[in-house]
């Protein structure tokens, strides 16, 4: 029989009892707070985060991975660096729980197919830093702009009602000399190339392509927070396990 790795492990989300039981200690379903972010954000980073009271349960706590940050292009192996540092943690769930303002489109469809290689579920919430010592409490977090492409290739998407996703053009900013050899700093926009690729993963990670077309037909100056009927009509979530 063949022996099962850390990585097995991780992947495993057919321990329903265990998701369950995170779940009822995160209350889900109860009126959670969301505390406004700032608008600017440091890379994304990873820490292991318990989920229960650590005073009563200890080492055995279920735990999960926090992400919070912007997307880079380094995040996608960095992630999967952490993961590889952390594997081998008993307690230790394939569940992330996500709060990020976007960041790097490609790099955050890579950061998706990862965490459906590891079968991992994704939760739009953050911890909450002023909850009480001992027991981690959590609040809505966002998902926004390439963000959302990340949370698209999570195995599970839970975006609980408080918590905020946002969709808009997609572009990069490209710095280039003009002919007087003045600098210039200005935004370049997909020519359909990133668009068709999006919809080819967005559909293969069984959510709605039509997310592509109506985030790339809202203006690259605002941000489209989505409504609970477009989560719903797009796949992208549920408000529960």
């Amino acid at each position: 029989m063949k022996q099962r790795t850390g990585w097995d492990v991780f992947a495993d989300l057919l321990d329903t009892k265990v998701i369950h039981r995170i779940c009822a200690v995160l209350l889900l379903c109860a009126g959670w707070g969301f505390v406004p972010r700032a608008a600017h954000a440091d890379p994304m980073t990873f820490q292991i985060v318990s989920v229960s009271d650590s005073g009563r349960c200890g080492r055995y706590c279920p735990a999960v991975i926090a992400a919070e940050g912007e997307i880079t292009d380094e995040t996608p192996e960095q992630f999967l660096e952490f993961v590889q540092e952390n594997v081998n943690q008993a307690s230790l769930h394939a569940v992330v729980f996500l709060d990020s303002p976007g960041g790097k489109v490609a790099a955050s469809m890579q950061l998706g197919r990862e965490f459906r290689h590891l079968g991992a579920a994704a939760i739009v919430a953050r911890v909450d830093p002023d909850g009480r010592r001992g027991v981690s409490s959590f609040v809505g977090a966002r998902c926004l702009s390439a963000c959302v492409y990340a949370l698209i290739g999570a195995k599970k998407r839970v975006i609980p009602p408080e918590s905020l996703v946002g969709i808009h053009r997609m572009f990069a900013y490209v710095d280039s000399v003009d002919a007087r050899g003045d600098a210039e700093h200005y935004r370049l926009y997909d020519n359909g190339t990133m668009r068709a690729a999006l919809s080819h993963y967005t559909g293969m990670m069984g959510v709605s392509p039509e997310l592509i077309y109506r985030a790339e037909h809202i203006s690259s100056d605002r941000i489209h927070i989505l409504t609970r009927k477009e989560i719903a009509r797009y796949r992208l979530g549920s408000s529960q396990f």
